[in-house]
């Protein structure tokens, strides 16, 4: 009698441990796409780890996007509300690095000028410092960020920006050396402030940043 109880108990056991663990077999992991519109594109492996502190990790419960500075209301954002209150845009786009290698990837994101409208950008505002987790800084002039719809991404490839890459935010700087394309975002700060120097700018990179000149060359 006890020998068919326990028989009974086990079968119903693994009957719920296979389900689990065929549900668990369905969720494959994401593959990155490497052609866009007939386009070749990189993979999120062809970079170098070149970041002044190393690859960060970020706690996506407690983590938030600050909009600082300049506003009218300064406000935060979890890495949730960025991704599903924010029209999501894609582009393809090559990142230059100084180091001398590139990759050409599909970016998805928000376009920071959508971040800015809720927090009210006052007239004086010029420029944004963005803020990595890192304490890396690098600023960019908000017309150019207006004018060419620069994005801050949240996937490369069709996948999450993992972390060694930038998780949760990377400012997409097109036409920019890879040094304005900041990682790890945690702060937008508006700033009325032209001559501000981030991180390797203070170092004697050139503050505008362009490939079309020199890294050195302002």
């Amino acid at each position: 009698m006890y020998l068919i109880i326990g028989l009974i108990i086990f079968s119903f056991a693994y009957s719920i441990y296979t389900f689990i663990r065929n549900g668990t077999d369905r969720e494959l992991s994401s593959v990155e796409i490497r052609e866009y519109q007939g386009e070749r594109l990189g993979s999120i492996n062809d970079f170098r780890e070149n970041s002044i502190r190393g690859p960060q990790s970020v706690d996506e419960e407690t983590f938030r996007l600050k909009i600082t500075g300049l506003v009218t209301g300064p406000y935060e954002l979890t890495i949730k509300q960025v991704e599903s209150n924010f029209t999501p845009y894609e582009k393809v786009v090559t990142v230059n690095c100084v180091e001398g290698w590139s990759v050409k990837l599909l970016w998805e994101g928000v376009k920071i000028e959508d971040l800015l409208i809720n927090a009210g950008v006052k007239s004086e505002g010029k420029v944004l410092i963005f803020h990595a987790v890192d304490g890396y800084t690098s600023a960019l002039p908000l017309d150019y960020v207006a004018t060419n719809d620069i994005l801050l991404a949240y996937r490369m490839n069709g996948v999450n920006l993992p972390q060694q890459r930038g998780y949760p935010f990377q400012v997409v700087a097109e036409s920019k050396w890879g040094y304005k394309w900041v990682k790890w975002v945690n702060e937008i700060e508006v700033s009325d402030n032209v001559n501000y120097r981030g991180y390797w700018e203070s170092r004697g990179y050139s503050n505008y940043g362009g490939i079309d000149r020199s890294f050195g060359e302002n």
